[in-house]
């Protein structure tokens, strides 16, 4: 696994930063709604991630089974809060399942319609590498604004390009290391207990990662096991067998990651 940088001393939603924003992402905070709750322990005992160490990082919310029901990036927020910066389209379900696990602890999970996640190609020194690929560019958390500009689809081709997948559509019922969570730093098989975590342990104890969500050429896809299309591209998100696997396609970081 790469090693994680820290990034925990900034705060980005208060950094002024370029208005490339992604409008497919979206922000839900978890926060304490009164002194003496921690929505980092809170956090902790869900998610795939160590949330409470440096910031930020890639994580998942898993089944109990250890398939995919929701990825994001974990950031630090004001007053002991966090920040998910997730897929727009799943944020209210995103809240809604963090929300059955809350039971009666003292925490505000909401959407926060005031931040936005934004990006750029070239990393730099205003926002935070990618936790999971320094390649992917960088990104931050700002206030939105009138005139921020989409930069969705320049995104979505860099991040194919890249051989990443992402979001509940290439994602979603796979198991997470089957999504090469280890390899995109979205794991910590050190910090205890999860839901998934399981059989995402039992996995990687027996390094046993069966199939593989691998970025291929659309006409080389095979539709049984595409997860998600992207003809503007000429590309595809197939869930495959390791053995079915051309190494021709996969990407450089998978093929040194699993090297061996």
């Amino acid at each position: 696994m790469a090693q994680r940088l820290d990034y925990r001393q900034w705060r980005p939603n208060l950094r002024p930063m370029a208005n490339e924003r992604l409008f497919s992402r979206a922000i839900v905070r978890v926060a304490p709604a009164e002194a003496g709750e921690d929505a980092a322990q809170f956090l902790q005992g869900l998610v795939t991630n160590d949330v409470a160490g440096p910031l930020p990082v890639y994580a998942g919310l898993l089944s109990a089974q250890g398939k995919t029901l929701f990825d994001f990036i974990v950031w630090p927020g004001a007053e002991g809060s966090l920040l998910l910066d997730c897929e727009a389209d799943a944020a209210e379900e995103l809240v809604r399942r963090l929300s059955l696990y809350r039971l009666r602890r003292k925490l505000a999970i909401e959407v926060e319609p005031g931040l936005g996640v934004y990006w750029q190609a070239e990393l730099g020194d205003g926002g935070a590498p990618d936790p999971r690929l320094p390649a992917l560019g960088q990104r931050w958390i700002g206030t939105v604004s009138a005139e921020d500009h989409a930069v969705d689809d320049s995104w979505l081709k860099h991040r194919l390009s890249l051989g990443v997948a992402e979001g509940r559509a290439e994602l979603g019922d796979v198991l997470w290391l089957e999504a090469n969570a280890a390899e995109l730093n979205g794991v910590s098989f050190d910090k205890g207990c999860y839901v998934g975590q399981e059989n995402t342990a039992r996995m990687n104890w027996r390094q046993k990662v069966n199939r593989r969500l691998i970025v291929v050429p659309l006409d080389r896809s095979d539709e049984k096991r595409r997860k998600a299309a992207y003809p503007e591209f000429g590309l595809a998100v197939d869930h495959l067998r390791t053995e079915d696997n051309d190494p021709a396609m996969l990407p450089a970081w998978l093929k040194t990651e699993t090297a061996g």
